[in-house]
């Protein structure tokens, strides 16, 4: 526990003196000022646990020094000590919500330590009775506020919470602009402040300080008939101030409805520091989720470049790729050379020698398209057009397949700025994979929308899916899932994809089937 901090305020530099020794002596941490006005001054800056301070003094008595403490630091101990002591002393200092009253002089030092023990411990019996009385309406609304991480439920929130518990028909939430320093409104319901009221807001502002108003109680003569002309009885402005955040909240009642009171300020006063938190713990948990998408981006991006440069690595070790197609090559064309084979079997050995140098053409291609898949520039690309055109052209083998497809357009989908060969290719990859994930026939879904700032495209298929221990390597070259597959095809995709700016990925929450999204910018 922290020792007590006391702040002694006496006109009499020997009494100060005094108290400062007496009470240093049991273990306080003691500051003492003369002069009232730098007392207020330094109750501005500094954190106290107790104010002691002398009631007669030239200027300014020791009541108006208490009221400042009061309205500086509310949660502070009051202790006044006067020469004086009258009945009349004792009930204006009731009034104000002192903790204790000692005279001077003081016979014994015991008496000023315990008369400070007592106070601080009066003081805070009365801090915790009014925060328990004030925290348990707030019990059940801390947790749904604390809850939720979006911004603008979260702001509905608040203003549902200021309504329900102060029994406020009007609310609004007001932050202020970083650069132009200007209020402007966030979230409201009932009636919100028109513009004139904007001054008042960036006073209670830079105030720090909360604001009550009572139409027919004490107060601003200006701001209570302001407050009148909205047909309005009261109102409290309570600022929040933090770092990265500087907002007032604003709660009303109409001119037919009971008064705010200083327990309403107390409990709007706890009600706005939760909103700060969770405002504050929203915007964090933003940020936060920002950084890891953009780490998982980075390392997503450092993994595939990874898996390129060990595509590199590997192609000495897929020479036998090329070299078994050869030597196959090279058996028939000598055994077709032989001059005791019959023509039928020649022809045999002709048509096996073309089947092998096809698979070896097409290996060589794949390969050649995944280390370079060919840079041409960039033209306006209109997908919708070039996915119809595609399936056009598929569509006999679609057919033969019993692969019937459904493209849905949803939205206008605009043109793009893209290499449209590389992306027709993308798209034929994905539609003969779907086509070979469907042996039996099914159905192929294609979904096409316009998102910010680019196109989605999702290809989902009716088949049997990826199995999930093969799902992180799909995209690695040479990994197919199917027999006779080249391992080549989604990694072309996924360079072309990437070479756009865009990205290609494999959703697999997504089901039945395997379900593929394309996103490509607008600009290439």
């Amino acid at each position: 526990m922290e020792t007590p901090f006391v702040f002694v305020v006496d006109d009499e530099p020997g009494i100060a003196l005094l108290c400062k020794r007496l009470l240093t002596r049991a273990g306080y941490k003691v500051e003492t000022q003369t002069d009232p006005h730098k007392a207020i001054e330094y109750l501005k800056e500094n954190k106290i646990d107790l104010l002691l301070v002398d009631i007669r003094m030239p200027e300014v008595d020791g009541f108006e020094v208490i009221q400042h403490a009061q309205r500086l630091q509310p949660d502070a101990a009051m202790l006044i000590m006067t020469g004086h002591g009258t009945v009349e002393t004792a009930i204006r200092a009731l009034r104000q919500g002192v903790d204790g009253l000692i005279l001077k002089p003081f016979s014994k030092g015991s008496e000023l330590i315990d008369a400070v023990k007592l106070a601080l411990a009066d003081s805070q019996q009365k801090r915790d009775a009014a925060r328990t009385q004030a925290l348990r309406p707030l019990f059940s609304v801390t947790e749904s506020l604390l809850s939720e991480t979006r911004r603008e439920p979260l702001l509905d929130l608040i203003i549902s919470a200021i309504c329900g518990h102060l029994q406020c028909t009007h609310a609004a939430c007001y932050q202020q602009n970083k650069d132009s320093k200007e209020f402007s409104l966030l979230a409201s319901r009932g009636r919100e402040l028109p513009k004139k009221f904007f001054d008042l807001i960036a006073r209670v502002d830079e105030s720090a300080a909360p604001l009550l108003i009572n139409a027919n109680g004490p107060g601003d003569v200006t701001l209570k008939a302001h407050l009148t002309s909205l047909n309005l009885g009261a109102a409290i402005l309570v600022p929040i101030l933090r770092p990265n955040l500087r907002m007032v909240l604003y709660a009303a009642r109409d001119v037919n409805e009971p008064p705010l009171r200083e327990s309403d300020l107390e409990l709007f006063q706890i009600l706005a520091r939760q909103a700060a938190v969770a405002l504050e713990n929203a915007r964090l948990y933003a940020e936060q989720l920002d950084y890891v998408r953009k780490v998982e981006e980075s390392q997503k991006a450092l993994l595939q470049a990874e898996k390129m440069a060990a595509a590199g690595r590997l192609s000495a070790s897929i020479a036998h790729e090329v070299n078994n197609p050869l030597q196959a090559v090279q058996n028939c064309l000598h055994l077709a050379g032989r001059e005791d084979l019959s023509e039928e079997k020649r022809k045999e050995y002709f048509n096996l020698a073309r089947t092998e140098l096809e698979r070896l053409i097409l290996t060589v291609r794949r390969m050649l398209d995944f280390y370079r898949p060919g840079a041409t520039s960039l033209e306006k690309v209109d997908l919708a057009e070039m996915l119809q055109y595609i399936l056009n052209l598929m569509s006999k083998q679609l057919s033969e397949s019993n692969v019937k497809v459904i493209v849905d357009f949803l939205g206008t989908i605009p043109t793009i700025k893209a290499v449209g060969s590389q992306i027709q290719q993308v798209f034929i990859n994905l539609i003969l994979n779907a086509v070979d994930a469907m042996p039996d026939g099914g159905v192929l879904n294609i979904k096409t929308r316009p998102l910010k700032g680019g196109i989605e495209i999702i290809f989902q298929d009716q088949g049997k899916g990826i199995p999930r221990e093969k799902q992180p390597n799909i995209f690695e070259p040479f990994f197919s899932t199917k027999d006779g597959g080249t391992g080549l095809g989604l990694t072309v995709s996924y360079n072309i994809i990437t070479a756009h700016g865009g990205t290609l990925e494999l959703l697999p929450e997504r089901g039945p089937g395997a379900c593929f999204r394309i996103f490509l910018p607008i600009g290439g």
